[in-house]
């Protein structure tokens, strides 16, 4: 057996695929009062309706990765790649390090994607395909790094009453957004959440999104891998994905649902893109540029 690769419950994969590409899921847990609900058990609309300050997530642990890694790395297989949630949101990236230290590191390469959700998706599927095509440990790991470089996640809310109800932002600015009309735009970046200028309409703020991915490309001749992302919101992520692919060509696509440890913390409705631009125009893994 070639290169495993191995992500958290954060990564918003699209139906099927992980199984498609061999993409084992650790979950994360989605806690309510105290209570383990599991994720993805629990079904997207009662997580964001219950969602609140006794709603909470919490990281596989150490040994849950190492469940899920020890069958992978075992009989002289090619080992695993583990491609985390990114590390200041949450200790999935130090859970897998250290079952990756059990292991050893010719087994075990753990990657911090330093982002989240499509984003994180995008960063998995690359590796995935580049272990699909045959590559070592090296290269699968190489590629993730790469693409984790690259990536990018914009998303807009409806408003900010959800994340003042959870205490993630103060009441006050949740009432003087609702007033004047604002829907918040947010930019997930390697050092945090970036807040950006919000848009006075909810077209507005996804004609924003589209120009951010376009005014991205390094290239012209750079090639597109896009990935739309919803909580309750199915329409608007396709209408953000057509509005793209309407622009430029786009070599990947696809639209998913935010997992519902990801929707606890925004509630319903928002809806972002994540993208990367590949400017050698590569739309497979077997390009050698970018991988040492």
């Amino acid at each position: 057996m070639g290169v495993a690769v191995v992500t958290d419950g954060a990564a918003s994969l699209p139906a099927g695929l992980s199984d498609d590409l061999r993409i084992g899921v650790v979950p994360l847990h989605l806690l309510a009062d105290g209570a383990d609900l599991g994720d993805p058990a629990v079904p997207l609309a009662d997580v964001v309706s219950r969602a609140g300050p006794g709603m909470h997530t919490s990281a596989p642990s150490p040994g849950e990765f190492l469940a899920a890694l020890e069958p992978l790395c075992g009989n002289g297989d090619g080992g695993a790649v583990v491609i985390t949630v990114a590390g200041h949101v949450s200790a999935s990236f130090t859970s897998a390090w250290l079952a990756g230290r059990e292991l050893g590191d010719a087994a075990v390469r753990v990657v911090d994607s330093h982002t989240a959700a499509g984003a994180q998706a995008l960063v998995v599927i690359a590796a995935a395909e580049a272990a699909a095509a045959g590559e070592p440990l090296a290269r699968v790991e190489a590629r993730a790094r790469m693409v984790a470089d690259r990536v990018r996640l914009v998303a807009t809310l409806p408003g900010l009453d959800h994340l003042a109800r959870s205490g993630r932002v103060p009441g006050l600015a949740a009432s003087a957004g609702r007033l004047l009309g604002l829907h918040p735009l947010f930019a997930f970046e390697p050092a945090g959440v970036r807040r950006l200028r919000p848009a006075r309409s909810r077209t507005a703020a996804l004609q924003r999104i589209v120009a951010a991915c376009l005014a991205d490309r390094p290239s012209a001749g750079a090639a597109l891998h896009a990935a739309a992302l919803h909580a309750l919101a199915e329409g608007d992520a396709a209408a953000l994905l057509a509005a793209v692919q309407a622009r430029t060509a786009v070599v990947q696509a696809f639209t998913a649902e935010f997992t519902a440890a990801m929707a606890v913390h925004t509630g319903p409705g928002v809806v972002g893109l994540a993208w990367w631009w590949d400017d050698a125009g590569h739309t497979g893994p077997e390009r050698q540029g970018g991988c040492p």
